[in-house]
């Protein structure tokens, strides 16, 4: 397995399921913090923002779009 590049965080979200007044369900995905691969070798450094209510995290990579450089204007 290939260590993740530094640079780029992982996303970390928690997932809460809900039913809608229609009776639909769904899952509402929050984005709470970031994680990033931990400077002496196997593991994570996780940053939260807020703490999931159900103790569930979901670590995922940075998506395509978000690994593109930013353009800065100014």
């Amino acid at each position: 397995m290939s260590t993740p590049n530094p640079a780029i965080p992982f996303n970390v979200f928690t997932v809460e399921e809900y039913t809608a007044p229609s009776g639909k369900t769904g899952k509402s995905w929050t984005k709470i913090g970031v994680a990033f691969p931990h400077h002496e070798g196997s593991g994570l450094n996780i940053e939260l923002r807020a703490y999931p209510c159900n103790g569930r995290l979901v670590v995922l990579p940075p998506s395509d779009e978000e690994r593109q450089p930013r353009e800065h204007s100014g």
